[in-house]
């Protein structure tokens, strides 16, 4: 299979299940919202080193929030429930209950599996704090020196899929950063997934594990490293001379795929190579995703 001259090898993205929260942040203009959604998002690539994977899902509009102000979406994403709950309590309390005109509310209402979070920052409060519910949801209303911040008492949370990716194999490191760099903007606008992380594109690819460091959990992907190609097994034809990925988390697999399809087009132009995908085996993993397949709509 090739899309405009570029070979999709026939090889599939191995990703895992992980447990996903939507945070709406709302407050008096975009960029009081922006700034509550960067440090939000701040430090959150890979469950591997920050805890937890975390990246603005869309902007929303006025008439798109509870509240009736500008807003974002955030999907947070951690391996497990209990874990969930601890990261969003301690980056909300940290990053959203701290700056000016926020306001914090769940983003996935109809899911039954929930947490709390502001049941526990509410305590910040320290007594003064007021409870009010709406419709059947409680909020916390907690006070601070310019104002008060509102807050949703429990956040919905879901079985999601982390780690779909692929691999842009480049004759040049412009080309292959021109490349991801479209790619990435593809897949900004797709719904239901987030690029973790720095502007979507992952230069240090890992292997599971370290051939000299038992304790390292990963290390560099070797076989993907064009500098290495004279000392270790390479993956790589002789044509490529850089290498990026692409990873994407996402609520559900078909999310996931869709996005993969937008930012391997968005990635097929001059002076790249190949697309590839970083899996293990399918021994880890329990979702695939198989480059050609989806390309072909399947």
């Amino acid at each position: 299979m090739k899309i405009r001259g570029v070979f999709i090898e026939d090889t599939f993205a191995e990703a895992f299940t992980m447990r996903v929260a939507r945070i709406v942040i709302t407050a008096r203009s975009n960029r009081w919202v922006r700034a509550a959604a960067l440090k939000l998002t701040g430090f959150a690539t890979s469950v591997i080193g920050c805890k937890v994977e975390a990246g603005i899902e869309r902007a929303l509009s006025a008439r798109e929030t509870p509240d009736g102000r500008p807003g974002t979406s955030i999907l947070l994403m951690t391996m497990g429930k209990d874990d969930l709950a601890k990261r969003l309590v301690e980056r909300i309390g940290q990053t959203v209950l701290t700056c000016p005109t926020t306001a914090c509310f769940d983003g996935l209402p109809d899911a039954t599996d929930r947490v709390g979070v502001g049941s526990a920052l509410r305590f910040f409060g320290d007594g003064f704090q007021m409870s009010k519910v709406i419709a059947g949801v409680r909020y916390w209303r907690i006070p601070v020196m310019e104002g008060e911040f509102l807050v949703q008492e429990k956040f919905g949370t879901l079985k999601g899929v982390g780690g779909g990716n692929f691999l842009i194999l480049a004759r040049s490191p412009d080309a292959a950063l021109g490349a991801a760099e479209a790619a990435a903007d593809a897949m900004a606008a797709q719904p239901g997934t987030i690029l973790p992380f720095p502007g979507g594109v992952v230069r240090s690819g890992s292997k599971v594990g370290s051939r000299r460091i038992k304790s390292m959990i990963a290390s560099t992907n070797d076989a993907y490293c064009p500098t290495l190609r004279a000392v270790t097994k390479s993956a790589l034809p002789d044509s490529v001379n850089s290498v990026l990925e692409i990873v994407v988390n996402g609520v559900d697999a078909p999310s996931i795929a869709s996005s993969m399809r937008a930012g391997i087009h968005a990635a097929c132009h001059d002076g790249v190579v190949a697309i590839s995908a970083g899996n293990y085996g399918g021994k880890l993993g329990p979702h695939h995703f198989h480059l050609r397949q989806i390309m072909a709509g399947a």
